[in-house]
């Protein structure tokens, strides 16, 4: 089942059967669990502001570890949103670039920090 631009998730849940409702909530969860956690988008967002190296990823997002950034940026490589390359020097380095099937989130991005600051300004008054 497939969203159209006169459907959204909710509405057909409320609309449909069951079946459908979780042809409607396993994408959704699929998706989350790609980009869930407390890390994962932060470490794209710092890899497309231009930090490649792992340091530098590291230093960007306070504090993550070096095992967890370690873990997350292979889950990510397996999900083919961060490319890995190992350039052959002395000695050697390695650079993590975004692959352009990750320019797929920038609207879920988009969505996602228009949505926080909303919510912030409710919550706190902010």
């Amino acid at each position: 089942m497939e969203l159209t631009a006169t459907s959204n998730a909710r509405s057909i849940c409320r609309e449909t059967s069951h079946t459908d409702c979780q042809k409607v909530i396993m994408p959704v969860r699929d998706a989350l669990d790609v980009i869930s956690g407390k890390w994962k988008l932060p470490i794209i967002i710092a890899v497309s502001s231009g930090h490649k190296r792992f340091r530098d990823i590291e230093r960007s997002i306070p504090r993550i570890t070096s095992k967890v950034l370690s873990k997350e940026l292979k889950d990510l490589e397996t999900h083919k949103l961060v490319k890995r390359t190992v350039y052959d020097s002395q000695p050697v380095s390695v650079e993590y670039t975004l692959t352009p099937y990750a320019d797929t989130l920038n609207s879920v991005i988009d969505a996602l920090h228009r949505w926080g600051l909303q919510h912030r300004k409710k919550i706190l008054g902010r």
